[in-house]
């Protein structure tokens, strides 16, 4: 209330300083005409001055917000510099490796989140007094495979192959990951080409990604069945033995990769053969092993999901994953190239999603002639 008083008052004083100018005019005798226009002289005197007042007001809002927002502290960037720091960048493939990195570091955490997914729907999918021990497998398969995979899966996969196609022989426990300069300061190892670099570390995190989903696939195959302990020690091998050598005659440049000359050999873009049928067999030979829970087909009815809404958001966690498995699969995001396969794969992705989301729908409804999730 104030301030509005205080603006419609400023506004007041000039309106009564020209009524004030305008009767000591009359009274002086003073001509009504020239007493007009130097009122009129006067009002764009005035306007002038509200104007310049209101353009200063502009220019310091303007320089107060520029330099909340500035980044340096003695001088401004200007465009002509930060183009020639982005091109040298591009010219020496820092900024290349620098988007292969994030991308990587990205889809590699979208690919973990799926262990989410998968604890969601196996739990809402088995009985309720098993929950916790389906929980606890997804936990230990993370926890346990991470160890695998660092202490011997990833040199078994990837390591130098010493006149050996089948398993590689270094790279077991960190092995080459990093050196140290003259300062003992940490320099990771990077693979560099035109495109870009890209170091061990940021390869084994995003192939640890892949190989801990593959084995969690088990623990939906046998779950309700097999106890924590035992769970473990198979966690333990699929990822540090059975998954690195398939992976080492497949992507790690093995005796798959080799058949039938250079570029003619075994090709697997996400996964599909490699992470997911590995997966699939370990489960079967599960379940195999184990045979079916006791009643399961005596009395189906006994063994309906417990938890629908778990498992739905287990199913759209799982969806949401598949955005980093398959679109990261390009192994980098370093021109417009590899962005446009990154957003072909996605587009396919979600569209075989759907279709196979639908595909089930019509199935459940043909068997059962009713609508149902579960």
């Amino acid at each position: 209330c104030v301030r509005r008083e205080t603006v419609h008052t400023s506004r007041m004083i000039p309106g009564l300083g020209l009524v004030a100018l305008f009767f000591v005019g009359l009274a002086n005798g003073q001509d009504l005409s020239e007493l007009k226009a130097h009122v009129q002289a006067l009002r764009s005197q005035i306007i002038e001055q509200r104007d310049l007042i209101k353009v200063q007001e502009d220019r310091l809002v303007e320089a107060e917000s520029a330099e909340a927002r500035r980044l340096q502290v003695n001088s401004y960037v200007t465009v002509a510099d930060a183009t020639t720091y982005f091109t040298t960048l591009k010219a020496t493939g820092s900024f290349g490796g620098a988007l292969d990195s994030f991308w990587l570091c990205l889809c590699g955490s979208l690919v973990m989140f799926m262990h989410a997914g998968f604890a969601m729907l196996e739990t809402g999918s088995c009985r309720a007094k098993n929950a916790s021990n389906v929980l606890m497998k997804n936990l230990v398969n993370v926890c346990v495979g991470t160890i695998g995979w660092w202490l011997l899966g990833w040199g078994i996969a990837y390591g130098t192959k010493n006149g050996t196609d089948y398993f590689g022989t270094d790279g077991f426990v960190g092995q080459h990951f990093y050196t140290r300069d003259a300062s003992g300061n940490i320099q990771p190892l990077a693979s560099c080409d035109s495109s870009g670099c890209q170091s061990t570390m940021l390869s084994w995190f995003f192939q640890w990604a892949f190989c801990t989903a593959g084995a969690t696939i088990v623990s939906g195959a046998v779950a309700e069945r097999v106890k924590g302990p035992t769970y473990a020690a198979f966690a333990f091998v699929m990822t540090s033995l059975i998954y690195p050598v398939v992976v080492s005659a497949t992507w790690g440049g093995g005796w798959l990769a080799l058949e039938g000359g250079a570029g003619a050999g075994y090709m697997d873009f996400a996964g599909s053969g490699i992470v997911h049928l590995t997966g699939g067999i370990a489960g079967l030979a599960g379940t195999m092993v184990l045979g079916p829970r006791k009643g399961r087909f005596e009395q189906p009815e006994d063994f309906e999901a417990h938890n629908l809404p778990l498992v739905v958001f287990g199913t759209f966690s799982l969806w949401f994953g598949w955005y980093g498995f398959n679109p990261g699969s390009t192994l980098g995001m370093h021109d417009s190239g590899t962005g446009a396969l990154a957003a072909q794969v996605a587009m396919n992705t979600t569209i075989s999603a759907a279709t196979g989301g639908i595909t089930v729908f019509v199935l459940r409804y043909f068997i059962t002639k009713k609508y149902d999730v579960g």
